[in-house]
């Protein structure tokens, strides 16, 4: 037995259901199912040949007939912006600079395609070759975090002032120790300052 088959058996309608009354999606015992309904133009196969069952009424629209009101959707909407992957980056590049303090630095021209060699004093020992440019990258990424830790420092709540004051010596000290590599830098206000007096 197949039971109740169509809207009735959804309970789409309120009780009671006269003995006449025909469901909508009724087919005798044995009889072919219908059509399905023609395609418009364009429209994929698989959307419109299936019909769609009604939905279900909410609890108050079979107990009171009245309409429910509509679900609120919680997803957000999105924004229509007409700009491509790579300048989609750039601007965000941008704005991580601005905020952490972190940009782009070149190293000097005379330095490309250079090596810092570092030759042990013990004899039969293999010599260290780094490339200048891996070199001088970490410590732009140096720089750049000691940047993040001052700005971190200083925005910190749980910090009194005399104890961002010392921990901010502590950073201007690591500032003044690194300015010996200034000399890799292209622009002299890329490079480290340091207190003047730490300064190598």
């Amino acid at each position: 037995m197949r039971g109740r088959v169509g809207d009735c058996a959804l309970e789409v309608y309120p009780p009671p259901i006269k003995a006449t009354a025909t469901c909508a999606r009724y087919r005798p015992k044995g009889a072919p199912p219908p059509p399905p309904p023609p395609r418009a133009a364009g429209q994929p196969r698989g959307s419109g040949g299936r019909a769609r069952a009604p939905e279900r009424a909410s609890l108050p629209e079979r107990r009171t007939g009245a309409p429910a009101a509509p679900l609120r959707s919680t997803l957000p909407r999105e924004i229509d912006i007409d700009m491509d992957i790579d300048e989609f980056r750039r601007v965000l590049r941008e704005v991580l600079s601005e905020e952490l303090g972190v940009g782009r630095a070149e190293m000097g021209g005379r330095w490309e395609g250079g090596e810092l060699v570092l030759r042990p004093g013990k004899e039969g020992t293999a010599e260290k070759r780094i490339p200048l440019d891996v070199f001088f990258h970490k410590i732009v990424m140096l720089r750049d975090k000691l940047r993040v830790l001052e700005q971190k420092l200083n925005a910190h709540e749980g910090l009194s002032d005399a104890e961002k004051v010392q921990l901010q010596a502590y950073v201007t000290g690591c500032y003044g120790t690194l300015t010996t590599f200034n000399v890799l830098f292209a622009r002299r206000e890329d490079g480290f300052s340091g207190s003047g007096k730490d300064s190598d």
